[in-house]
C-alpha cells in the first residue's frame, strides 16, 4: 500500500476504506486535512472553488463544514445536486469528507444556533453522504450547536452499523460547541476515546495543543498514545480561529501536533475570509518539508 504522501488521484479512487486508513498511517503524521466553510455562498477566487485553492496549497483531504446533505450545493460547482461531490472530487483529485453534527441534551452555554436538517448527525444524512460520494464523515459540532460526546457516541454507533465499510468515521470535538460540561480539558476523556473506538470510529479527533484552554501538549500526547493503543488513528484539529493566526503560531501548533504523534493534522475554516492558503502551506512545510508539500501542490489530478 502506498503512503498517502505518494498517492495520485487514481490511487485514492481505487482504495478501499481499509487501504485509505493504512495509507494515512504509513505517512507517519504527514497528512493534512483542510476544512472549508460553506456557511456563506462565496468563493475566495471566482470562479473556482475554495477546495481547489486548498489543494493548490498542499491539502491532502478536504473537509466540508455546513454542507447540506438534503440540498447539496458548493459555490463554484455547476453540476446536478446529486453529482456535486463527485464533481468536486474530479476537480481536486482528493478524498472529501463532511461534518455532521449530533446535537445532544447536555447543559449549554449561550444561545443555540438553528441547524438545517441536512447538517444533522443522523443515519439518514450519513446514508445521503455515502450516496453523494463522500469518503469520510466527521461527527463534531460547530459553535453554539450543543453537540456533546454522548450524542457523538450514539451517532458513531448507529452510523457504523448502517454504513459498515462504506465510510471512514471520525469522531470528536475541536472545541466545546456550546456544551457547558465539555469545555477546556474536559472536552474529551479516555473513557470517551474508548467508547468512540468501540462504537466504530476509525479516527478520534482531539483539539490541537494550544487551541483550547487547558489542552496542553502533554494532554494531547497522552491521548494520542491511548488512541493508538486501541488500534485507531488520531486527528488533531485547529478549530478555534487560530488558523488565521501568524505563520509562526501555526508552525508551533504543527510541530506540537507532530511531537504528540498524531496521524492527521486538521486546519480549520475560520481564517479571515475562511481559507488561509499561506498558513495551510506553512503548516504543511512544518510537518513534512518543502519536498512533500510541493509534490502535493504540483501533482496533476490526471495522474
Amino acid at each position: 500500500m502506498k503512503r498517502l504522501l505518494d498517492c495520485n488521484a487514481s490511487d485514492f479512487a481505487a482504495m478501499t476504506k481499509g487501504e485509505k486508513l493504512e495509507s494515512i498511517q504509513a505517512s507517519e503524521g504527514r497528512t493534512i486535512v483542510q476544512e472549508l466553510s460553506l456557511f456563506r455562498n462565496t468563493m475566495m477566487l471566482e470562479p473556482i472553488t475554495d477546495a481547489e485553492i486548498a489543494c493548490a496549497f498542499g491539502a491532502d483531504l478536504i473537509l466540508l463544514n455546513a454542507f447540506d446533505c438534503v440540498s447539496p450545493h458548493i459555490a463554484g460547482i455547476d453540476a446536478p445536486a446529486e453529482e456535486t461531490i463527485r464533481t468536486l472530487k474530479r476537480y481536486t483529485g482528493r478524498m472529501v469528507g463532511v461534518n455532521l453534527e449530533p446535537v445532544g441534551t447536555s447543559q449549554t452555554l449561550g444561545e443555540l444556533e438553528d441547524m438545517p436538517e441536512g447538517r444533522a448527525g443522523t443515519v439518514e444524512n450519513a446514508l445521503r453522504a455515502r450516496d453523494l460520494g463522500f469518503d469520510f464523515i466527521l461527527l463534531t459540532g460547530n459553535p453554539g450547536t450543543g453537540v456533546d460526546n454522548a450524542a457523538i457516541l450514539e451517532a458513531t454507533r448507529t452510523m457504523h452499523e448502517a454504513l459498515g465499510d462504506d465510510m471512514i468515521i471520525f469522531a470528536g470535538k475541536m472545541h466545546a460547541a456550546g456544551s457547558r460540561n465539555e469545555a477546556g480539558e474536559k472536552i474529551i476523556t479516555k473513557d470517551d476515546v474508548r467508547a468512540f473506538a468501540e462504537a466504530g470510529a476509525d479516527v478520534i479527533l482531539l483539539p490541537a495543543p494550544g487551541t483550547v484552554p487547558g489542552v496542553t501538549f502533554e494532554f494531547v500526547r497522552d491521548m494520542v498514545a491511548y488512541i493508538h493503543s486501541l488500534g485507531k488513528l488520531s486527528l488533531t484539529a485547529i478549530g478555534t480561529s487560530q488558523e488565521g493566526a501568524s505563520a509562526t503560531t501555526i508552525e508551533q501548533i504543527a510541530l506540537m501536533c507532530k511531537m504528540a504523534g498524531t496521524d492527521l493534522h486538521h486546519v480549520g475554516d475560520a481564517g479571515v475570509g475562511g481559507l488561509n492558503p499561506e498558513n495551510l502551506m506553512a503548516y504543511s512545510i512544518a510537518v513534512r518539508g518543502k519536498r512533500h508539500t510541493y509534490l502535493r501542490m504540483a501533482r496533476s489530478v490526471n495522474r
